[in-house]
C-alpha cells in the first residue's frame, strides 16, 4: 500500500523470503497449467474480504482494486479467470477457508504473522505496511495511549485489533466485522478514532476530507498472498509473477493506478 506522496512511510516490500517453503502440492482440486491444482477447473479463486479499499472493494458490482490487479497477472499467466470469494476475514486468516476448499488464494492485504504462518503459506512479501490512526479532524490523538477513557475501533481479526489491545490501556475498545463499519464509525463519531492499516487510511482521507490520519505506528508488516499448507506450485507460480511483475513494470504501473504514484524503493 504506498504511492509516496499520498502515504509517505509506505514502502514496496523487499524480496525478504520470510516463510519457508514446503512439500508439493497435494490431493484435491482440479490442475490448472503446468499441474498445478486449482479448487475449480478454469478458475483461480481468491479469498478476500470486501471492503479494504484501495485493495479489495467492489464498484459497480465488480470486486477490483489494487490486490485483485496483481492476483490477475497469476490468473492470466495460468491461463484461467480470477474469481472473487468473497468471505469473514476471520476464515481467511485462521486457514479454514483453504481446509473447506473455498479458494485457491488468500489476497486480502493481509499481514504475514507468525501465526497465520502455522495454517497456511505465503507467498514473498508484496506490500509493506504498518498501523495508523484515524480521526475526525482536529482531535489530539497522536498515540493509542491518548485514548484512554475514549473508544477506540479496531477491525476484527486484524494485526489493528493486536495493536490495539497491546497499546490500549483504559481505552475503551470497540470491535468491528469490517473496515467499512469502521470507517464509518470514527465519521460519524461514534468511536474517537480507529485503528487499521495505513494503506486503507491513507485512501479514506482523500475522499472524506473532515477525517485525518494522526499517527502512524513502525510496525514493520509485509503483505503476504496466502495458500494453503503445503500447495508449494501454486507458492512458487504466484513468486515467480510477482518477481516478473516488478521487473517488467507490471507492479509500478498497478502501484500507480490505485495509489497515484509509483513505489519507493
Amino acid at each position: 500500500m504506498s504511492a509516496r506522496s499520498a502515504l509517505p512511510v509506505i514502502a514496496v516490500a523487499a524480496a525478504v523470503a520470510v516463510l519457508a517453503g514446503c512439500s508439493s502440492t497435494t490431493s484435491g482440486g482440479k490442475k490448472g497449467s503446468g499441474g498445478l491444482e486449482l479448487v475449480s477447473s478454469g478458475t483461480l479463486k481468491t479469498c478476500t474480504h470486501l471492503p479494504y479499499a484501495p485493495f479489495q472493494v467492489k464498484k459497480d458490482g465488480k470486486a477490483v482494486g489494487f490486490d485483485v490487479d496483481l492476483v490477475d497477472l497469476v490468473a492470466k499467466d495460468l491461463g484461467v479467470k480470477q474469481e472473487i470469494v468473497n468471505t469473514p476475514f476471520e476464515g481467511i486468516e485462521t486457514g479454514q477457508d483453504f481446509t473447506i476448499r473455498k479458494c485457491d488464494l488468500a489476497a486480502a492485504g493481509m499481514t504475514i504473522t507468525s501465526a497465520r504462518d502455522k495454517v497456511m503459506d505465503f507467498s514473498d512479501p508484496y506490500f509493506n505496511a504498518t498501523q495508523a490512526l484515524l480521526t475526525k479532524k482536529g482531535k489530539p490523538f497522536k498515540k493509542v495511549e491518548d485514548l484512554k477513557g475514549k473508544k477506540l475501533g479496531y477491525q476484527k481479526a486484524t494485526t489493528g485489533g493486536i495493536y490495539a489491545k497491546k497499546h490500549g490501556k483504559g481505552v475503551e475498545l470497540v470491535e468491528f466485522e469490517d473496515l467499512g463499519l469502521l470507517l464509518t464509525a470514527v465519521k460519524s463519531g461514534q468511536v474517537d478514532a480507529g485503528i487499521n492499516d495505513n494503506g486503507v487510511l491513507f485512501d479514506y482521507v482523500k475522499q472524506n476530507p473532515d477525517t485525518t490520519v494522526t499517527a502512524e505506528f513502525n510496525t514493520g508488516e509485509h503483505y503476504g498472498i496466502g495458500v494453503r499448507t503445503g500447495n508449494d506450485a501454486l507458492r512458487k507460480k504466484i513468486n515467480t509473477v510477482i518477481k516478473k511483475a516488478k521487473s517488467d513494470g507490471s507492479y509500478d504501473r498497478i502501484y500507480k493506478k490505485w495509489f497515484g504514484t509509483t513505489p519507493q524503493s
